[in-house]
This record gives C-alpha cells, sequence and structure tokens, in this order.
C-alpha cells in the first residue's frame, strides 16, 4: 500500500491526532468499531478489543488492511475504495462500484473526501519525491 495514500488518508481523517469521532470513530484512520470487527473477520483475527483502536499502530494496520481490501474489492478503482472508506461499500456499490467516478458520487461529503485525499496524497508524493532526489 503506498504510504502517500496512508498518509492523506490519516490527515483527512484525523490530521494526524488520536481522536474519538461523534460517531464512534476511533484513532488516526478514524476506524468504527463495527469496520473493525468486518477487518478482524477478513483478516481473521479474534483478539480485537475496542481499546485496540487507540494504538497508532494497531489503527494504523487495520486502516491500511481495509483501505487494501477496498481497493482489491473494487477493482483497482481509488476513487470507489476511498469513497467506501468515507461512505461504506453498500452506497458505493449503488452508485456504480468498480466503475465509479467522481462525478457519480452523490454524497457532496464524499466527494469533497475523495477529492481532498487524492489532493493530499499527490501533494505527499511529490514532495517526498523530491526530497528523496526521485524527481
Amino acid at each position: 500500500m503506498p504510504a502517500d495514500l496512508i498518509a492523506a488518508v490519516i490527515y483527512n481523517e484525523s490530521r494526524f491526532r488520536d481522536q474519538t469521532s461523534h460517531a464512534g470513530a476511533r484513532g488516526l484512520m478514524q476506524i468504527t468499531p463495527s469496520t473493525a470487527k468486518v477487518i478482524e473477520s477478513l483478516s481473521g483475527g479474534s483478539t480485537f478489543k475496542f481499546d485496540d483502536l487507540s494504538d497508532p499502530d494497531i489503527n494504523i494496520r487495520y486502516g491500511t488492511f481495509y483501505l487494501h481490501y477496498l481497493i482489491e474489492k473494487f477493482g483497482d478503482n481509488e476513487i470507489a475504495a476511498l469513497a467506501a472508506y468515507n461512505a461504506g461499500e453498500t452506497n458505493v456499490t449503488q452508485w456504480g462500484g468498480s466503475n465509479l467516478s467522481l462525478d457519480d458520487i452523490p454524497f457532496p461529503e464524499t466527494r469533497n473526501y475523495v477529492e481532498n485525499v487524492l489532493e493530499k496524497r499527490d501533494e505527499y508524493a511529490r514532495h517526498y519525491r523530491h526530497e528523496l532526489g526521485l524527481d
């Protein structure tokens, strides 16, 4: 999973601060308890505790696993995967699934979220590529 994409999701979800949202999402990648249970099931885990989401390492591992799952589920369509991360898999499937484009996202909040993540990802990629001398 590209580090610039993960960093962009973390930035948009929590601005790199451990917090709990009004919806109960927790940690840097803002994972809800119900999503954590899905991740646990998909990954074959069996020891999840809600407090685990406050551990940055576990939270990022869970969020990265889930984002990777969504990217695979939606045929490498990052727009669809990011929209599902924000608005849920069911909504994205109804909106077009792996064929989803930004214009197909009817929720302004989700469309803005996806645009912001992609913009931040590109910013991180440019910055670190330059910093590493890869330009």
